[in-house]
Order: structure tokens, then sequence, then C-alpha cells
């Protein structure tokens, strides 16, 4: 019988339970990852277990979210976790390394296997193939000490991609499209599984960022096929030898299918407050923008960040705008310096934070008040920028750049040539 990729790793992993979306059933973990903000707790019921070495293949333990350490409580959790992580077999990713997604990416995450993690976002994973999934610390400290994940059991919706990302478009409008058309609530007891021609003109960086805010949509995951693309991305990153092919078979089942034509998606931007309240950028052509910034674990890649410094290449940014910059990981960062691609950024006037979630969390560079911030972030939420009564926009890292440049959203048509792929 023919498989999809979620069914068939599921197959593969399952340890109790009948395959009906919604029945429970138990699935062995494979990896695990915390970060610092729901970490700490999750490693106090880890260490109660008594146990001495974690059972998972591999356990991470990024420290990416309370880093600003006005205070003694940020270092002292930092310091547990470190303690934690010596003892018990788990590798510890200190703070400033980098935003525990983009990381778990680059070092970690790979085809096929189960990631388990307690942060929502733990599904950016499903960008190289694997079912990636966020929970409660508890459930991550019993998959540390070895016990099956209880879920029910999901559907699988197909998200079909046809043709390619035209202009300037990017992936960030694709999933800002999707979730305008579905809701927050239009993936909840499901999978998203990405197939359809579309899908191999995607990056794994731009592939990532659609599996990362398929939390927006309340889905279980979202992932797409191993591939050549994938291939590429593991040679990129020096893991070329743990790379493997993964997809769906041929002609396989899925409980619903979505299709969306890549072409025809323009630059897209979330108003105010929620994630699914998508309108095209044009819509919003001339209002005024207070703060722009970019980074989070969607859109902090160097493939990201490599855009905003070649629009921002000999040209300033608006001097009445506030502009931050949060690279997703020491790797990016250095292979921004490496290539001149930092000088751009800093000569067109932008703020480098630290390889953090920083603002995406309302962890520094909260806007002004009453403010409108323009943020490559997955959520919106009211209050969650740190400022009560501003306005925060999400869109894509490109919308974000020319908002720099103009203090204000303006029409796509007038952004010039795209910039070569």
């Amino acid at each position: 019988m023919a498989k999809n990729l979620t069914r068939k790793i599921i197959d593969s992993h399952l340890k109790s339970g009948s395959k009906i979306p919604g029945e429970e059933i138990e699935l062995g973990i494979d990896q695990t990852l915390t970060q610092d903000a729901t970490g700490t707790v999750a490693y106090l019921q880890w260490e109660a277990m008594g146990l001495e070495r974690v059972q998972t293949e591999l356990s991470v333990s990024y420290v990416d979210h309370n880093t600003l350490q006005m205070g003694y409580r940020n270092p002292d959790d930092h310091r547990y976790l470190r303690s934690v992580a010596e003892n018990s077999g788990i590798v510890f990713s200190p703070p400033g390394t980098g935003i525990c997604h983009q990381l778990h990416l680059e070092n970690f995450a790979l085809p096929g296997r189960t990631l388990l993690g307690s942060d929502s976002h733990t599904p950016t994973a499903g960008g190289v193939g694997s079912l990636a999934i966020g929970a409660g610390g508890l459930s991550v400290a019993l998959a540390m000490a070895g016990e099956a994940y209880a879920l029910p059991m999901p559907e699988v919706i197909q998200v079909r991609l046809d043709k390619e990302l035209k202009s300037w478009s990017t992936a960030k409008d694709v999933i800002l499209y999707l979730l305008s058309h579905l809701s927050v609530k239009g993936g909840v007891g499901a999978v998203m599984e990405y197939t359809g021609p579309g899908v191999e003109s995607l990056s794994v960086p731009e592939r990532a960022c659609i599996s990362n805010m398929g939390a927006e949509l309340g889905a279980t995951s979202s992932i797409f096929p191993s591939d050549e693309q994938t291939k590429k991305f593991f040679q990129a990153m020096g893991r070329e030898e743990e790379f493997a092919y993964l997809s769906a078979d041929e002609n396989a089942k899925y409980d619903k299918t979505i299709n969306i034509d890549l072409g025809q998606i323009p630059p897209m931007a979330a108003c105010p407050h929620m994630p699914d309240k998508g309108v095209p950028v044009a819509d919003l052509d001339g209002l005024q923008v207070d703060q722009v910034a970019i980074g989070s674990c969607t859109n902090s890649s160097y493939a990201d960040l490599k855009t905003v410094a070649q629009i921002w290449e000999k040209q300033r940014i608006d001097p009445q705008t506030d502009v931050l910059i949060s690279p997703g990981s020491k790797q990016v960062l250095c292979l921004l310096s490496r290539e001149g691609l930092l000088e751009n950024i800093l000569d067109a006037g932008a703020r480098v934070m630290e390889c953090a979630c920083g603002p995406c969390i309302g962890m520094g560079g909260s806007p002004v008040s009453q403010g409108v911030s323009a943020r490559t972030f997955n959520r919106n939420f009211e209050g969650r920028s740190g400022t009560q009564d501003a306005d925060i926009y999400l869109l894509s890292p490109v919308t974000a750049a020319q908002a720099a440049l103009k203090g204000k959203f303006t029409h796509p048509d007038t952004w010039g040539h795209p910039l070569p792929s």
C-alpha cells in the first residue's frame, strides 16, 4: 500500500495504538530539544526520575530565550542547565550560540527521525524530513528517559505546491497566505505534508520557514521530503554522510489535499494581532513603520540575512525607523562577516543583536508606544513585543528590508528588479 511520508515515519516509530485519526498512539522518540525558558523545569523533572543518562539517540539543551542577564536568575538557570547536560549525556548550547531551531536544523536534524521539543516551533526540523513535534516539558523529560510519546493519531493534509515563487515573493509569504485561508485552527489535529513540483524550487531554509509556522496553523507538525535540495543543504553543513532520501510513495493517500500555485502568491503581511490576518503588502502601501525587526527562528538563516544585506548595499535605512537584526546562529553571523555582508547591514544603520530569540519574545527590542513594528517573526499577539499598545505586522525579510529603507510599507511594484537567485 502506497504511504505518505508522515505515515512512513509513524509506522517505523509506532509503539502502540491504532492509526485511526483521533485515536491515541505512542511514538518512539529519537531526539529531544529544550530551550531555557521551558527546559529548566523539564530538567528538574528529568532529574527526579533518577536516571544517569538520557536514553535517546540525541538530546540537546539550548539557551536562547532568557539571555539578557539582568540579575542572577537567568545566569543561575544557565549554570544549572549546563551541569545537568554534563552529567546526563546531553549536548549543551550556551547563550549566544544561536536559536534552538536554527541550530538544530544546521547540526542535528535528520530525515526520518522523530524529534520532540519543549518549544512549539520544534516542527522547523520538518524542513529536512524530520517528524518534529512541540510538547510540554514533562513529555520531553519522559522521552529522554526512553518513554514513548502519546498523542492523537494526526490526519495528514497534503499541501500540493505547483510552479515557483515569482518576483519578490518568498517562503514566508507562502505560509502567511496559507494562514490567511485556513486560520490559526486550520491545521489542528493534522500534519501538513508538502508535496508537488513546487517543492523542488524551495531550499531547506525556505522549507524550514514554512514548517516553523505550521505551529501557527495549530498543526501537530509539518514536513517536507528529503530530496536533492536537502542533500545540498547537508553538503553545505558538512553533514553529507547523514543525508538520506525520503519521500511519499507515488499515489500515496491523504486525508485532505490543498492546492497552492506558488506563482500566484504576492508578498504578504499578517496584520495585528493574529498571524492569520494576512493581506497583500500592497494593501498597506504608505503605512508608517517605526521599527523593523529581522530574525527569529522563522527568518534568521544565512539566506534570509544575505538577501537583506544585498537589498541594503550602499543604501541607508530611514533615519526615523529603528532596525534590529538577530542572526539565527554564530555560523550565520560568521558567514555574513566573511563575505562582507555584515558591513552592508551595519553601514545601512541597523543594530545587530545577539544570536538569540530576543525581540521575538519581548526580550529586548520593544517598539515605541503605539508604534508600528514590521517583524519577520511568527507571532504578533498583543503585548508579545513588550509594548502593549504596539501594532505588530509579520512579513518576509524582503518586505522588512524594503520597509526599513522607506520607513513605511510600499507597493512591491516600486521595489525594482528582484535579486538574482
